[in-house]
């Protein structure tokens, strides 16, 4: 994906209709599957606000989402196990606020 990192070390896949999933590639031969969902228009059902939102950035209102070069066959970009690991501690932790909040 185009944007702040972590994003360009993140692909997003077209599924079926609207549906996407965002995939990080930790090894070679290993894909974490980080999100599925629709690309929507209401921002709450929206997979690339979760995302936004996950990864704790947002682009720039005039920077076009682009596909790069990984999703079209080419060598996925590296995603270190790190990242991962940093987005599953601040997906559990959104999951905990929203929680007590609702």
């Amino acid at each position: 994906m185009t944007g702040p990192e972590p994003l360009p070390r993140l692909c997003v896949k077209h599924l079926r209709g609207a549906d996407r999933a965002v995939v990080a590639f930790p090894a070679a031969r290993t894909a974490w599957v980080l999100l599925v969902g629709p690309h929507d228009d209401d921002p709450g059902r929206d997979l690339y606000e979760a995302l936004y939102e996950l990864a704790g950035v947002r682009p720039r209102l005039a920077e076009k989402r682009t596909k790069p070069p990984c999703c079209e066959d080419a060598a996925p970009p590296v995603s270190d196990s790190d990242l991962v690991d940093d987005l599953v501690a601040r997906a559990r932790s959104l999951t905990k606020s929203r929680r007590r909040t609702g």
